[in-house]
């Protein structure tokens, strides 16, 4: 009976401490956590799911199609390089990065394929693509000079934890972008 009481007394105190131990390394890692690295223009990111290169930032009145809108518009645009590393063709994209800090009134992004100045759906895998992201300006919100751009990564799991399926899960951020704007001069009729 005491070598019973024994042992459970100490694989109690064993997952205590092992408890501890987990809570105390929590703790610290959030305390304690890695700055985000800063990456300059041209070198690669790699965010697990793809690589990333990004080339600079402009502003510009007519979107990546080259057709001019009906209405005055401005647009921010960066231009990237992008190769996805899954196995399967993917839109995924779309969520990569952000402006950082976010400001509210600019909606999201759309992406277009350089080589053909149209809306990007899918990347093949293997198939390095040169895109552009879009941002149409709102009219009352200044244009940056500077744009710094906040890049996610994701990890792939064989198996989740929820569901027991495969698949792409977002991580925390792996890099941040700064990068100046070019701004297109406007010129007027009769100038």
């Amino acid at each position: 009976m005491r070598q019973r009481l024994f042992a459970f007394l100490v694989a109690g105190l064993g997952g205590l401490a092992a408890a501890a131990a987990s809570f105390a390394m929590t703790v610290y890692e959030a305390s304690n956590s890695r700055p985000t690295p800063t990456v300059a223009a041209g070198e690669p990111i790699d965010t697990g799911r793809w690589v990333i290169t990004f080339r600079g930032a402009r502003t510009g009145s007519v979107p990546p199609t080259g057709t001019e809108p009906s209405q005055p518009k401005t647009f921010l645009m960066v231009e990237f390089d992008l190769d996805n590393r899954s196995a399967a063709t993917s839109n995924a994209f779309a969520s990569m990065f952000d402006i950082d800090p976010p400001i509210t009134d600019v909606q999201a992004p759309a992406f277009y394929l350089a080589r053909d100045k149209w809306i990007a759906s899918g990347v093949h895998p293997g198939i390095p693509e040169h895109m552009i992201a879009a941002w149409e300006w709102p009219k009352a919100q200044p244009l940056p000079q500077d744009l710094r751009l906040v890049v996610g990564s994701q990890i792939y799991k064989r198996r989740d934890n929820l569901y027991g399926g495969s698949g792409w899960f977002d991580r925390d951020p792996v890099a941040i972008v700064a990068l100046p704007v070019k701004t297109e001069m406007v010129v007027g009729p009769g100038q």
